[in-house]
């Protein structure tokens, strides 16, 4: 249980919970404070130990000035991948659901269209003709030296087999991007469906396709990322740009799924400025073990400068019409300890920690747990 410390209009009372023990029960009660001026309050040993009181004294801690700003996790470009088929065709066969993990290679889903048998077949027609046109060019050629038949007749030939052979080419390396391989269609062996594999491993995020849909070339199909790499992408405004370089600390938490703050380093600034006058910067994770989703917003602290400076923890200050005080050891024994509400000045202060101006209570013992309420 806390121990409050708290100011009434004639004196100041300390609030705590003090155990009575004897063989059944445990009682609370107010701890008794003996005042000798509107400053001073005195406690009982046993008071101060069963209230998990502590002393301290002022240290140095470490203070440090930031730019504020926001962003979201992200992966590279190079693990995140959109998946469409080189023509348009009805869906098959797809079994796969946002979340699925999937490897490099596997088999995404089918998709069916008359114009893939069509492809086929000029595929194997040109491939039949290319062996009779490499033929008759090579007699061509023969006769030609021969100066048996004209040389425009050599060069008709000539030119037909290598325009067959480039169609050729073309039509084996569509069929190729179509996951069709071209010794089963010299086989004999046509098809109406190809399949679309994973050019990354990864976790399914969407899924577009519906089983008997027709979907065009230009439209996706199913969305894959792999975020064995997640990085920060944070957005900086361009008064602030000029402040921030590569190697920085960055400190940053998910608030809308946790409190913890999290460490990062800024890695790459952006070298323009978008039309929102913003620029991109972009920050590696300290742990990229942490649970984090992609797309998840962020707010961050991009950490400028830092420096050391004489602080008291922030459980040890009262706040009181915008003054600050603390309570300063002046005597103890084995039976109570006296303390004195001193009031201080302070200077910076983060989640922690308060910067002490005044070191005239330097080197004192200081009541800081159990002492005040944190301040908001």
């Amino acid at each position: 249980m806390k121990t409050y410390i708290l100011k009434s209009t004639i004196l100041l009372l300390i609030i705590g919970v003090i155990s009575s023990c004897d063989t059944s029960k445990t009682s609370e009660k107010e701890i008794e404070v003996v005042e000798e001026n509107n400053n001073l309050i005195e406690i009982t040993s046993t008071q101060f130990k069963n209230s998990n009181m502590e002393l301290g004294t002022i240290s140095s801690q470490l203070f440090s000035e930031g730019i504020k700003t926001n962003g979201y996790i992200d992966v590279p470009p190079a693990n995140r991948a959109k998946v469409t088929a080189i023509m348009g065709g009805y869906i098959k066969k797809s079994s796969l659901l946002i979340g699925d993990s999937v490897k490099k290679g596997q088999l995404l889903l089918t998709m069916e269209n008359p114009d893939f048998i069509q492809i086929q077949q000029e595929y194997l027609e040109i491939y039949e003709k290319l062996n009779y046109l490499k033929s008759e060019n090579s007699r061509q050629k023969t006769l030609f030296e021969e100066k048996i038949t004209s040389q425009k007749n050599y060069l008709k030939a000539e030119s037909d087999y290598n325009s067959a052979q480039a169609i050729y080419n073309g039509l084996e390396q569509k069929l190729r991007l179509m996951n069709i391989d071209p010794l089963n269609v010299k086989q004999g062996k046509i098809t109406s469906t190809i399949s679309i594999y994973a050019p990354i491993a990864g976790s399914v995020s969407n899924v577009y396709a519906s089983l008997g849909e027709f979907k065009n070339s230009s439209e996706v199909l199913i969305e894959i990322i792999n975020d064995n790499h997640k990085h920060l992408e944070l957005i900086v405004f361009e008064k602030d740009i000029l402040k921030v370089a590569e190697g920085q600390k960055i400190m940053f938490n998910i608030p809308e799924s946790s409190s913890k703050s999290f460490n990062a380093e800024v890695h790459l600034v952006g070298k323009s400025i978008d039309e929102n006058r913003t620029v991109r910067v972009h920050g590696h994770l300290e742990n990229e073990n942490e649970p984090f989703l992609v797309g998840m917003f962020v707010e961050a602290e991009i950490i400028t400068d830092s420096y050391q400076k004489p602080a008291l923890p922030i459980s040890s200050l009262l706040e009181e019409d915008t003054n600050y005080y603390v309570l300063v050891l002046r005597s103890k024994n084995e039976n109570s300890y006296e303390f004195e509400k001193v009031k201080i000045s302070i200077g910076a202060k983060n989640e922690e920690w308060a910067e002490v101006l005044n070191l005239d209570v330097n080197n004192k013992e200081i009541l800081i747990k159990g002492a005040f309420l944190p301040l908001e």
